[in-house]
């Protein structure tokens, strides 16, 4: 039987510009913005126009056409004279695969999570924080006739998956607690909900060693997630399991996956030295 891809619903989340800078002499307004213009292109969007930047980085249009202006020359943004768009330029590209190259922690972690996945026959993936989403820096599939469509650079939210659950769990309260401010100014109605939910993440981590995300993040995928700090002057990371909540029941996940992501976590746990 052909393998199926199920398709993962990425975190559609338009993250709040950074908070609390105005008073910070050392903070780059320019240098933020343009930043702003780079990050608001969205996985699976290959064009966007200064009216559309500039509605989701709640900036001027003028103030944006100087931005693409420049990004342009520096080869950040190409611009689609056809469409008159902008794409991500190839300076993107560099900046990102040097920075994967250069990721140690993946080639530490890969073989022991192509493992793990052929084991669970599930997607095994390690991610990063980017604001208010996590991002996939690496992940392997297990062989399974329907599997989780998540690839390098997918992103995902961190208050509703078990990735960014362990994340917020990893970190110390001096850390988690500006992340939280900006999940609460996101969506202020349903943070009770949501603030309940990370504190049981937080708390499940400490006595289970995981956080859990059985439908929260979409409601027919299951997952685990364990969060690590890998050293080497790297924030805290996280790994997780998860696949179709058809194949793979809230059980399976805990007692028979829970103590090998655990132990790999505990493996790349300060994996990367000073």
């Amino acid at each position: 039987m052909a393998r199926k891809r199920l398709k993962a619903i990425e975190a559609d989340v338009i993250d709040l510009p950074v908070r609390g800078t105005a008073e910070d002499r050392h903070f780059v307004g320019a240098l933020a913005r343009g930043l702003e213009v780079l990050a608001c292109f969205r996985k699976g969007e290959a064009l966007l126009g200064n009216q559309e930047i500039a509605a989701r980085c709640k900036l001027p249009k003028s103030t944006v056409s100087r931005l693409t202006y420049t990004l342009t020359r520096l080869g950040y943004l190409h611009y689609v004279e056809a469409v008159a768009k902008y794409r991500l330029g190839t300076a993107v590209l560099a900046l990102g695969t040097s920075m994967l190259a250069r990721l140690d922690v993946r080639n530490v972690a890969r073989p022991q999570m192509q493992d793990l996945a052929a084991f669970a026959r599930a997607s095994i993936g390690l991610g990063a924080r980017d604001r208010l989403s996590m991002v996939y820096v690496e992940c392997v599939r297990g062989h399974a006739t329907v599997s989780l469509t998540v690839d390098i650079g997918t992103r995902i939210s961190v208050s509703t998956s078990a990735m960014g659950r362990a994340f917020l769990a990893a970190c110390t309260d001096e850390e988690r607690e500006p992340i939280l401010d900006e999940i609460r100014a996101l969506d202020p109605p349903n943070w009770p909900k949501t603030r309940d939910a990370i504190a049981k993440a937080v708390s499940d981590h400490r006595t289970l060693g995981c956080t859990c995300s059985f439908g929260d993040w979409h409601e027919t995928v299951n997952a685990i997630a364990v969060g690590f700090r890998p050293g080497g002057g790297l924030p805290a990371m996280a790994l997780n399991c998860g696949a179709p909540s058809m194949l793979c029941k809230p059980d399976f996940l805990l007692e028979e996956v829970r103590p090998r992501l655990i132990v790999l976590a505990q493996r790349l746990e300060g994996s990367m030295g000073v």
